[in-house]
């Protein structure tokens, strides 16, 4: 049994509710296409946790684009403390969201917006810690991302283990302020590889990123 596989079975009440929360909400509006349990707690629950080990105690936690709460809700079951904001842009899945961590008894903020305005706002440069998981192609995601992290603070990219995006998201993290401290490959307990690259934020980004407009996407950083 790996670290991630413990912390699932020492919260297993909350994962529990976390499921069916899942399986109901999924009937409504699409969350995951991963509806198997056995799946639902290797691909999505032990694959957050991963993270974990990259988390200083008592760090402020951002979640972009965080969808049914992957990685940053299984992050905080295990870890409660960590301070919590969950970040989506649409509503639907916020909704889904409030009623989850109510369900669950855990803390978090959710907040209904896209992350290119976020980092236009209160939020730019004041969490520790920023995750994102399956959200877009890093040298896009980290253009979201950075902007949102403090100096000296971390980006945790989740990926595929084939992920080949370093090369092409270089100049992006340079320009962004990121450093690419290593690419943590591993494999879930079902054999599967995935990967999260760990990005230290060494410098403030610059005041004119994000680009918003949607250019993060349409005409991405390279």
């Amino acid at each position: 049994m790996n670290k991630q596989q413990k912390l699932i079975e020492e919260n297993a009440v909350k994962f529990g509710i976390y499921f069916d929360a899942l399986t109901e909400w999924n009937e409504k509006i699409n969350l995951t296409a991963i509806t198997g349990k056995e799946e639902v707690f290797v691909k999505h629950f032990e694959d957050s946790l991963y993270g974990e080990q990259y988390i200083a105690r008592g760090s402020s936690l951002c979640d972009v684009g965080t969808g049914a709460g992957f990685p940053g809700v299984p992050l905080k079951i295990a870890r409660n403390d960590i301070r919590l904001t969950l970040m989506d842009s649409l509503n639907k899945r916020i909704t889904f969201l409030l009623g989850l961590t109510a369900r669950l008894g855990v803390g978090a903020e959710c907040v209904h917006t896209r992350a290119e305005d976020a980092a236009r706002g209160k939020y730019r440069e004041s969490f520790d810690v920023v995750t994102a998981r399956a959200v877009a192609r890093l040298n896009t995601l980290a253009e979201y991302c950075l902007p949102l992290v403090k100096v000296g603070g971390v980006f945790l990219a989740y990926k595929t283990a084939d992920a080949d995006e370093l090369k092409e998201g270089a100049r992006a993290l340079k320009i962004l302020g990121g450093q690419v401290e290593k690419t943590d490959v591993f494999t879930l307990s079902n054999g599967d590889s995935r990967s999260i690259i760990v990005i230290r934020k060494v410098s403030a980004t610059p005041a004119k990123y994000p680009r918003g407009k949607g250019k993060e996407r349409s005409a991405p950083i390279v």
